[in-house]
């Protein structure tokens, strides 16, 4: 089987228009931010629950069914499969991929990594979203195959990320392969996530840019790298 793993929603109805064979696995999760704390994966998807039940008003049940059992579908993987991860290259989609990675290495089966076509460095935060049906084919076409370094690399990542080990991510972030080629820069954002975002946010509402539709595209312009949506910002707004 033939497994795809979309980075959220939005990319479903492209994906679908492709006509892209395999079943698809939605990530509907935002690891960058909140508590990632948990002994067990149940106890993980409790914790999350919590989190967005706190700093966004979800429901918990709801979270567990469309987020969690969701990703959870993961874990079906047999070795003679083929898992394809679509995540796109800054902080939010990163640490999304590590998390699958982390959660993929016990089941043997292959993962590749996808990347967005036509990325420049004026425009490489920016991902899927301007790739039309036909990029998507190309996109799969040139998909990288994960070695046993890199997935091993990426559950390291993902510890790293979810424990705060700042010396682990900053000496991990000078591993190199071509299926992380922003790692560097990913991981000094993931270095400096827990103040230089919210700094952002107190510098441009300082400079009269108080609402989210005003504020939000003018982070995004200078701070693309953490990849933070409307939500994201949206709470750091609020506790800046």
């Amino acid at each position: 089987m033939i497994f795809h793993v979309l980075p959220g929603d939005s990319l479903v109805g492209t994906f679908e228009r492709a006509k892209i064979d395999g079943e698809v696995v939605v990530c509907r999760e935002a690891f960058v931010t909140g508590d990632l704390d948990g002994d067990s994966l149940e106890e993980f998807w409790e914790t999350r629950a919590n989190f967005l039940s706190v700093d966004q008003g979800s429901d918990p049940i709801e979270y567990y069914e469309k987020a969690a059992l969701e990703l959870e579908r993961l874990l079906e993987a047999e070795p003679t499969d083929e898992v394809n991860l679509w995540f796109e290259y800054e902080l939010f989609c990163s640490v999304n991929m590590w998390f699958c990675l982390d959660l993929l290495k016990v089941t043997g089966t292959k993962l590749f990594r996808v990347a967005p076509l036509n990325t420049s460095p004026d425009n490489v935060w920016e991902g899927f979203g301007q790739n039309s049906e036909d990029d998507l084919v190309q996109c799969y076409d040139a998909r990288i195959q994960f070695s046993q370094e890199d997935i091993s690399v990426g559950s390291q990542l993902w510890q790293a990320y979810r424990t705060r080990d700042i010396s682990a991510i900053r000496t991990l972030g000078a591993y190199r392969s071509s299926c992380f080629p922003f790692l560097n820069e990913v991981c000094n954002a993931a270095v400096d996530i827990d103040t230089q975002p919210i700094e952002f946010v107190r510098e441009l509402k300082a400079k009269g840019l108080t609402e989210l539709e005003t504020l939000f595209p003018e982070f995004r312009r200078i701070a693309g790298v953490y990849g933070f949506g409307d939500s994201q910002v949206e709470s750091l707004m609020r506790h800046a």
